[in-house]
């Protein structure tokens, strides 16, 4: 049964790690295009390459959650610049890999103050290591945040207040909540993935139950008015995230009554125990790598 676990996460590893990795080397961004989507009076989501962006405007200046690929950089300004003169004085970032972050060193350059997580910073300021071929190399300094928090943080800007929230072990072990509490809004990052199963990436201390946690923590803030913007997939309500958090806890308790019976991943992949939510599987984390992806957590265990 170890030789199996060892070989499910040899082979999980291999196969996640182009996910977590800053693909604007490869990608072509040229064709991309940022739409911009009203959430309340001041607060917007952007869309285009990469985790949502969130915005909050007003007189005290542009705070931004997340800024996708570096090449998109000057597309994600001129969007901003369309809803407010302002330039970005914040950017907060909701967890580390590269499609939240890698605009910061051009937000830095530019003048914004990043903000993060501890483990943020960590992971950011040191070389990833995934595989013998697969790292992640420090990020330059300019892209690193330069103020970080171990719990909470809150930002009075705007005539309201930005609460940002550590929940441990969920996508990652750095993931905030940011809670627009004036405006009743919630940034879940990637600790939200909507309609879509969701990718963990237990190699930068990620859990099923760390997802499950994140998700229970969001529910207890929100009103049936919340307007949640998840790291990926459309503004969402609270019933979607109770959705969302039913997917969770179903298809972890199948899969882990499974590992109980000592069943080897080629086992609990031919008894397709997500079947019901086979639907789920359309986005880039299908039900096959879900199912791997929960198994080598909770077998590991």
């Amino acid at each position: 049964m170890r030789l199996q676990k060892l070989y499910a996460c040899l082979i999980l590893a291999c196969a996640l790690v182009v996910s977590v990795r800053p693909a604007s080397g490869q990608q072509n961004f040229d064709n991309v295009q940022i739409e911009t989507i009203p959430v309340s009076d001041n607060v917007y989501m952007l869309v285009g390459s990469g985790g949502n962006i969130g915005v909050s405007i007003g007189d005290d200046g542009t705070f931004i959650i997340d800024d996708q690929f570096a090449p998109l950089t000057e597309k994600i300004k001129a969007a901003i610049a369309a809803i407010t003169p302002n330039p970005v004085r914040f950017v907060m970032n909701t967890h580390w890999h590269g499609d939240h972050t890698g605009g910061n060193e051009n937000m830095g350059n530019g003048g914004a103050l990043i903000v993060a997580h501890d483990n943020v910073y960590e992971r950011m300021s040191t070389e990833q290591f995934r595989d013998a071929n697969n790292t992640t190399p420090p990020s330059p300094k300019a892209a690193l945040p330069v103020v970080t928090f171990a719990e909470d943080v809150s930002f009075h800007i705007n005539g309201g207040t930005i609460h940002g929230i550590h929940v441990p072990h969920a996508h990652t072990d750095g993931d905030a909540l940011i809670h627009f509490q004036e405006a009743n809004v919630i940034h879940m990052g990637d600790t939200f993935f909507a309609g879509r199963f969701p990718y963990i990436d237990l190699g930068s201390g990620g859990s099923i139950d760390g997802v499950i946690s994140a998700v229970n923590r969001a529910l207890a803030i929100v009103n049936d008015d919340t307007k949640i913007i998840p790291g990926h997939g459309p503004l969402s309500t609270p019933a979607d995230l109770r959705t969302y958090r039913d997917m969770l806890t179903k298809t972890r308790a199948s899969i882990m009554q499974l590992v109980a019976e000592g069943k080897t991943l080629e086992d609990v992949q031919a008894a397709k125990p997500v079947a019901d939510y086979e639907s789920w599987g359309a986005g880039f984390i299908n039900m096959e790598r879900y199912v791997e992806i929960v198994y080598t957590d909770l077998s590991s265990r």
